[in-house]
């Protein structure tokens, strides 16, 4: 898939994207201003103890936290869980790997780039437009905080024990109208997003290198040429720092994960932007498989990696990306026939949307992979220098 803005394009256009992405709140009403001891403004403190609270879930078990835990990331971060549980009492299963909030807030809103490249937007397919709208789906899916609708999730918000500062932030009527309390939730979670540090600190090693105050070690520094090599790596064509994505959607091609519940079902399949959850889009078949480009920040600390969590180490992730075509019986299954059944999580017919012309895919098998096994290594010491919170 052609990549509409390189980094130097994205510089440009940074300064708007607060308000057509990440920080819009699309619904009006108080703003929720004025600041607390914490730095953080009224509604931003709200956000932060609505987000840690299971009372808010039918379960009483599960908040926001529960599958994007600050201690990895914001992400679920175990590798063997796959989908996280929810429901009713916590034994449903999702559909998708928990990704992390991290580095959200510079996030535009889904839309079509010149070239008719899809960029922007929230969640793995693009389907939601401001971190706020984000936000609404975990409270009310059956898989997830489980209160099928605003008003159950409003009720149970009339007995957090912050309710009264919800009312005195956002109004005390604010309750007469679930709809809009609803709205007011969410948007206080997104604020919490936008404004907590932790959410995008710029602290990883590699953040301190280029302030000087570090140095990396010579693998780290041949895992850094490998990764903006375009005849190796080729990560800084799709991951440009310094958010480490150009917000663009790619079809790699990634192997069914049996560890999902609804793979059971050998007609199920997730295509990303032409659904099943996301569909508006679902004629636009040559977007079956599409997946939005995640950041690489912290991606040593998020595992399992991609929508369907189907590789647990950073290892196997990048030998993934250089091994798929030219030695493509590691990675999928084979048939009654004994032929490797490429591209397995995605119907026959969409085969051709997957990416297969840029490096390092741009191979086939008896083809020598656009990494050796130890610049594998090294690549991997070098996406480890991205995690947040790095202390020399």
């Amino acid at each position: 898939m052609r990549r509409a803005l390189h980094w130097g394009g994205w510089v440009a256009v940074f300064a708007l994207l607060s308000a057509c992405g990440g920080g819009g709140d699309g619904n009006g009403g108080s703003s929720g201003g004025g600041t607390t001891p914490s730095g953080l403004t009224a509604a931003a403190a709200l956000g932060e103890k609505a987000f840690f609270d299971p009372s808010l879930s039918v379960s009483g078990k599960m908040s926001c936290a529960t599958c994007h835990s600050p201690a990895t990331a914001h992400a679920t971060g175990d590798p063997d869980v796959v989908v996280p549980p929810g429901g009713a009492d916590l034994t449903t299963p999702g559909f998708r790997n928990a990704p992390s909030l991290r580095y959200l807030q510079q996030n535009p809103a889904f839309f079509f780039a010149s070239d008719g490249t899809p960029t922007g937007g929230f969640n793995r397919d693009g389907r939601s437009n401001t971190l706020a709208d984000q936000a609404r789906r975990p409270f009310t899916s059956p898989q997830e905080m489980a209160n099928g609708t605003p008003e159950a999730v409003v009720a149970k918000l009339r007995n957090a024990t912050y309710a009264a500062e919800f009312q005195r932030v956002f109004g005390n009527a604010i309750f007469d109208d679930p709809q809009t309390a609803f709205d007011r939730l969410v948007f206080a979670v997104q604020q919490y997003q936008m404004e907590d540090p932790e959410f995008a600190p710029f602290d990883s090693k590699y953040d301190q290198f280029l302030a000087g105050r570090v140095k990396l070690t010579d693998r780290e520094l041949q895992g850094l040429a490998l990764f903006n090599n375009p005849q190796k790596g080729n990560c800084a064509a799709c991951h440009p720092p310094p958010l480490f994505t150009d917000f663009t959607y790619d079809n790699l091609g990634v192997p069914r994960n049996a560890d999902i519940p609804a793979n059971a079902d050998p007609t199920y399949y997730d295509m990303g932007l032409c659904g099943p959850f996301r569909t508006d889009l679902t004629d636009r078949k040559d977007l079956c498989g599409a997946f939005k480009v995640p950041t690489l920040r912290n991606i040593a600390v998020t595992p399992p990696y991609f929508h369907n969590g189907t590789f647990k180490t950073l290892k196997d992730l990048v030998g993934f990306y250089v091994r798929r075509d030219t030695n493509p019986e590691e990675w999928y299954p084979l048939d009654a026939a004994g032929n490797v059944r490429k591209f397995d999580d995605l119907p026959v017919q969409f085969h051709g949307n997957v990416n297969v012309t840029e490096v390092p895919y741009n191979r086939k098998p008896g083809d020598a992979p656009a990494l050796s096994p130890d610049e594998i290594d090294l690549l991997v010491e070098f996406l480890n220098t991205l995690t947040d919170g790095y202390q020399p």
